[in-house]
Order: structure tokens, then sequence, then C-alpha cells
């Protein structure tokens, strides 16, 4: 089993939260990485959140990243495609 990985996210107000990452990924046709991470936070519907940020790096040379929002509709609809494929491949291998 896969040991999870775990990140630390600082907010705008300098207060720190861990979250738990999932994926991380590249879009060439957006030139942007993004990473997908949970808290283990569950809806009204038992359903774990997820999130999706943009992850931007002022310099390459730097560790630091930051977590951005996802600009466009554009981006979303893909994301959103990205994670119905990887839903799909999850249930065939749990067959």
């Amino acid at each position: 089993m896969e040991e999870k990985k775990i990140i630390s996210i600082v907010d705008e107000n300098g207060a720190i939260d861990e979250a738990e990452e999932l994926l991380r990924l590249e879009l060439s046709e957006f030139n942007k990485k993004y990473i997908i991470y949970t808290k283990n936070e569950t809806d009204d519907k038992n359903n774990v959140t997820i999130y999706i940020s943009e992850l931007y790096k002022e310099n390459e040379n730097s560790d630091d990243v930051e977590l951005r929002a996802i600009e466009t509709d554009q981006e979303w609809d893909k994301l959103k495609e990205i994670l119905k494929e990887i839903s799909k491949s999850e249930e065939q291998v749990s067959k």
C-alpha cells in the first residue's frame, strides 16, 4: 500500500493546515501544474471533499510553491474530465 503524502498549506492569515496530497499533474495545453488534495473532510452525503489548485513557483530553483485558484472554465472542464477518468479506472480496478 502506498504511503500517504502529507503537505502543509499556509492560508492568507498564516495559519497552517495539513492535507493529504492525492495527485500532481501538468496540463501542457495551459502550461500549468496542478495539485489535487484532501483534508479528509466529508460532506452531508459522506463524500470526501477534494480540492484542486494550480501549483505556482515564482522561482524554479525554490522549493516554495504557491497554491492558486483555477482561473478559467476551460481549466475546470479539463480537470473534471481527468477526475472522471480516474474515478472510472479506480472503479474497474476494484471490481
